[in-house]
């Protein structure tokens, strides 16, 4: 059966759209996969897929009358299948947060793993969503203190709605961080899953609109990204979770 993973962050510019797709390129080797841009205010995983003039995306689903298939929305890239949404304000204001359970209750009939890259702040319903679904949560996080306060915060409220910690991913490491990895064993919930270095390449693939695992498979970067993958010990979960979070999950204004 699908396992859910929400991929989070407590701020912005983390890095985890390309942290999301690199995820995903590398479970694929294995698993059916689909990856969702669920952050419908500010996404941007269209532009890193190569996607950006894709006709239909999940701000379409999430209206209602607009798009009632998902396989409108679903295109096949990089061994995946991706969901991407669009980067309207209209598209934003016109979308129902709450449409997005029944959008993953029909992918997860037909997919191993789905990834869905969530927004970063935790202050409004479209917001929590992902992180309330999934069945744990990937938290992406820069190796700073402060950094790994906010990644806390997600991490607890993740808690409250009964979302695991698959695990933290280090993003844009330059040089040591055994202090903060130290710390991060201590509170966190889920391991350490790699620490991922500042990459020139992963700007380059942005800039070429492929994932970093596309654009330069063999970077220390992406070898990290396929490291965290391994260590997200991706397994068949019993449906039940899921399921039941699609059909009566409680959706939050705000935290």
């Amino acid at each position: 059966m699908v396992e859910a993973f929400a991929v989070a962050s407590g701020k912005g510019g983390t890095g985890k759209t390309t942290s999301t797709l690199a995820l995903g390129m590398a479970l694929s080797a294995e698993h059916d996969v689909t990856v969702v841009d669920a952050d419908t205010g500010m996404a941007n995983l269209l532009f890193h897929a190569g996607l950006d003039d894709a006709p239909v995306t999940l701000h379409d689903l999430l209206v209602e009358g607009t798009a009632t298939n998902v396989s409108e929305a679903t295109y096949d890239r990089f061994g995946m299948s991706v969901v991407p949404c669009g980067t309207s304000l209209a598209g934003f204001e016109a979308a129902d947060p709450g449409r997005l359970r029944e959008v993953v209750a029909e992918l997860a009939a037909d997919t191993d793993v789905i990834l869905l890259d969530s927004p970063a702040a935790l202050g409004s319903k479209s917001a929590v969503l992902p992180i309330v679904l999934a069945d744990r949560t990937v938290i992406v996080v820069e190796p700073t203190i402060p950094a790994l306060s906010d990644a806390l915060k997600v991490q607890e409220y993740a808690r409250s709605y009964g979302t695991g910690t698959a695990g933290v991913l280090f993003n844009k490491v330059r040089g040591e961080f055994d202090t903060i990895a130290e710390r991060t064993d201590r509170h966190f919930g889920g391991p350490i899953l790699a620490g991922v270095p500042d990459s020139d390449a992963a700007r380059a693939a942005r800039r070429a609109g492929e994932p970093l695992l596309a654009h330069a498979p063999e970077s220390e970067a992406a070898a990290a990204f396929r490291r965290a993958a391994r260590g997200l010990d991706v397994h068949d979960g019993d449906g039940d979770r899921v399921a039941d979070r699609f059909s009566s999950a409680v959706i939050p204004d705000t935290p």
